[in-house]
């Protein structure tokens, strides 16, 4: 069931007290498990309306709920530079669950090719994810979100490559490559963090050099805090990942980790592998042949740096 943007208008009105909704838009990349909408109030005031689409985006929902609260108190006593999407009210559905909305967050989508070395927006992008990572874990604990131990998640990276292999379409050069990541202990020694889960340039708003909001925490847990940089390391100019990395260092009290960089490249190589099994077992064959596709790639490529760190050794 798709809702049209008058009925999630309609839904707003409802779960805000007052709102009388004046105009109704929808967002530039619609999700696809929510019906999303912007409801501009008679004072100009921006609202966001989401209501899922189905039982478990509905689940996931209510458990973000949990920890947005906790979050928007965090964003108040000022350790988060940056807003949440905390719901401010919310309407049911006639098939069960319920419809949350919050007040829109000023600022657009981040656009990486704005970032660039320097104290500007690219510090301020290491410095919102390291604020992010320095959360008590307990905020996600009591949200009843997962939580993992360097040693579970280890394993669970280890369970995805099993599987990933099981479907005979991972290259045996990048298994082999995979697996020795996964068996070098001291790679994996690491204190888990809060982390955002699901952190991409959409999620990330911003205005100016400044960072304005982080969305869509429903993927948030406690794990390695390597995942919320594996996107940045794979697709950011390389010339700002400097700046991004020392202001991300400096906010952070931990600085004992020697292999951050190192398994969040690892993580943005098994985010392929996770792109394929969903594929898998989707039965979606445009995705399986995407996520061979770009595997196919990666093979390619990491043979190619490997050739070329040897070449210098055989001369």
């Amino acid at each position: 069931m798709v809702r049209s943007p008058l009925a999630l208008a309609a839904l707003a009105t409802v779960a805000v007290p007052g709102l009388d909704a004046f105009d109704v838009r929808r967002p530039a990349r619609p999700g696809t498990d929510f019906d999303t909408a912007v409801v501009i109030d008679g004072h100009r005031n921006r609202w966001v309306v989401r209501a899922p689409q189905h039982a478990a985006a509905g689940a996931a929902l209510e458990a973000e709920v949990v920890l947005l609260s906790m979050l928007s108190a965090e964003c108040e006593a000022g350790r988060l530079p940056f807003a949440v999407p905390a719901p401010v009210g919310f309407a049911h559905l006639p098939e069960g669950g319920r419809a949350a909305v919050h007040a829109e967050i000023p600022g657009g989508p981040l656009r990486l090719e704005r970032l660039a070395p320097g104290p500007g927006l690219a510090a301020a992008l290491g410095r919102a994810i390291a604020a992010v990572h320095e959360l008590p874990t307990s905020l996600v604990e009591n949200a009843g979100l997962p939580a993992y131990d360097a040693g579970e998640y280890r394993q669970r990276r280890q369970a995805e490559v099993d599987e990933a292999a099981r479907t005979g379409k991972v290259p045996p050069a990048l298994l082999r490559r995979w697996e020795e990541r996964l068996e070098d202990v001291a790679l994996w020694r690491f204190r888990p963090t809060v982390v955002h889960g699901d952190l991409t340039s959409d999620r990330v708003l911003v205005h100016g050099d400044t960072v304005t909001g982080l969305l869509h925490w429903g993927d948030a847990c406690v794990a390695d805090p390597a995942d919320d940089l594996a996107w940045l390391l794979v697709t950011a100019p390389a010339d700002a990942m400097d700046s991004i990395m020392e202001a991300y260092q400096m906010r952070r009290t931990e600085l004992t980790d020697p292999h951050l960089a190192d398994r969040a490249l690892l993580a943005g190589e098994l985010a392929l592998a996770r792109w394929l099994l969903y594929g898998v077992r989707t039965q979606d064959d445009e995705i399986i042949d995407d996520a061979v596709a770009m595997l196919e790639d990666l093979d390619a490529h990491t043979r190619e740096d490997h050739d070329a760190e040897a070449a210098p050794q055989l001369a």
